[in-house]
């Protein structure tokens, strides 16, 4: 497992880190600030694209087979990256790194599920929840740090040693866990998913510089909703579909799906949107942005172990109620910042924010599956981790755009107040982010203890 984590963290931490150093490699590579967005957007669409084929190979390859693979790919892609003299090849590297998270996030997921009983997966998958949160919250200012004091190459050479030791320790330990079936990969299948999937985050990724009415965006988006109609309705006539969609059938697992996807979009948008409110609005420095962002960073990653064995003792009700509750009052906080807000009050609902997202991640993503008969496990976390990138993607791509919209409509008045500009922008996405979380907060009193999770698989 240490192995996995390892890994798993490198691979969100390289999902951010690079964020900060966008403005530099712009001047340096001399592309436009459209172009330079590739670095985030090609490993998101990776992601998206790959995540759902890994439901399939993990039931076709080794637990051993799949963790080598992801290993090389991201060490291979972490090497290029850091030597790579032009934009192309970095971007290359991005997608070759985003190839090895998209192995490793499902196959973690696949390996707990398979290795540790219901009664104690809670504490598992709150050592997991503290590599999704601890990767992608700390590469900002680990990165902004690096770029204080070395070249943005270090941003990629410094995740090197974690992958080398997570290299060895798995080739020691990582034995195979899974039992292999004789699947045959659906070519069709494969093109389907990577049309709607990627049609899907393409189109919204896109939709900031082009537009909501872009032809390019409507028609992607569209492409893409169609080839996942044509995907599902191929898995329902396959002997043996490449993506299990049985998962369906359960009630629990559809809500912990609703409730993952709108948290992930909140926490991934929110990465975003709010470091763009202390920059832009309170006029910080970005590595002072990272700062304050560090205690609820922090706080979390303590936290995340103790919360998985809370849910194991209490159960979902008891952990997720409460931590959607404290989402909704972080966003209700935040809605309320202006240009004059002071700092402490911004790391102190960023505290708050941070640890209701703990409560939910992980314990929602563990009720999911637990919901689920063990021969579903597989294409059950496909389906979780495919939706939470997505949704991720989405919700980036569109609060992006609605807080550039607000803004840019008090800047057309008068330009002076681009601090009041930024902080009305925010204040919006902020109260969509609220909008959400309340519904998450709803959602959260019809969840239960599926019988699986009871001792019954």
């Amino acid at each position: 497992m240490t192995a996995l984590f390892v890994a798993g963290f490198v691979g969100l931490f390289s999902e951010t880190a690079l964020n900060i150093a966008l403005n530099e490699l712009t001047q340096l590579f001399q592309v436009t600030p459209t172009t330079i967005q590739w670095l985030a957007t090609g490993y998101f669409l990776t992601l998206g694209i790959l995540v759902p084929v890994t439901g399939i190979l993990m039931q076709k390859f080794s637990t051993r087979q799949m963790f080598l693979t992801s290993i090389m790919l991201s060490i291979v892609g972490t090497i290029i990256a850091a030597l790579a003299p032009a934009f192309g090849m970095l971007l290359c590297a991005r997608v070759i790194q985003a190839a090895g998270l998209a192995i490793i996030l499902p196959l973690t997921q696949n390996v707990i599920f398979t290795i540790f009983p219901p009664e104690n997966r809670g504490g598992a998958m709150g050592v997991m929840g503290l590599v999704i949160l601890a990767g992608p919250a700390l590469g900002p200012t680990l990165s902004g740090l690096i770029l204080d004091t070395l070249s943005w190459h270090w941003i990629f050479w410094f995740t090197i040693p974690f992958l080398l030791f997570s290299l060895i320790v798995g080739y020691v330990f990582v034995p195979n866990v899974n039992k292999i079936r004789n699947v045959s990969i659906d070519i069709v299948s494969v093109c389907l998913s990577t049309v709607g999937f990627g049609g899907i985050v393409y189109g919204v990724s896109v939709a900031g510089d082009l537009g909501w009415n872009s032809a390019i965006v409507i028609g992607a988006i569209l492409i893409g909703l169609f080839a996942l109609i044509l995907f599902s309705l191929r898995q329902t006539k396959m002997p043996v579909p490449m993506l299990q969609l049985k998962a369906f059938h359960h009630p629990l697992f559809v809500l912990g799906l609703v409730m993952s996807s709108i948290t992930f979009l909140n926490m991934l948008s929110l990465l975003v949107v709010l470091p763009m409110f202390i920059q832009m609005a309170l006029l910080v420095t970005a590595f002072t942005t990272g700062l304050l962002l560090l205690p609820g960073s922090v706080l979390n990653c303590v936290l995340s172990p103790v919360i998985g064995r809370l849910f194991d003792r209490y159960g979902p009700r008891a952990i997720i109620t409460p931590g959607t509750i404290l989402i909704a009052a972080g966003y209700a906080l935040y809605a309320q910042f202006d240009a004059e807000t002071a700092l402490w009050a911004v790391a102190l609902t960023h505290i708050v924010m941070m640890l209701g997202i703990g409560m939910v991640i992980a314990s929602v993503q563990t009720n999911t599956l637990n919901a689920l008969p063990r021969q579903l496990y597989p294409d059950g976390i496909a389906l979780t981790q495919t939706f939470q990138q997505v949704s991720g993607a989405v919700g980036i791509a569109v609060m992006v755009s609605i807080f550039t919209s607000k803004q840019n409509g008090i800047l057309e008045g008068a330009a002076s107040e681009a601090a009041n500009a930024a902080a009305a922008g925010s204040s919006l996405v902020f109260k969509i982010g609220l909008a959400l979380a309340v519904i998450n907060v709803a959602l959260s009193f019809f969840l239960k203890k599926p019988k699986s999770y009871m001792g019954s698989e």
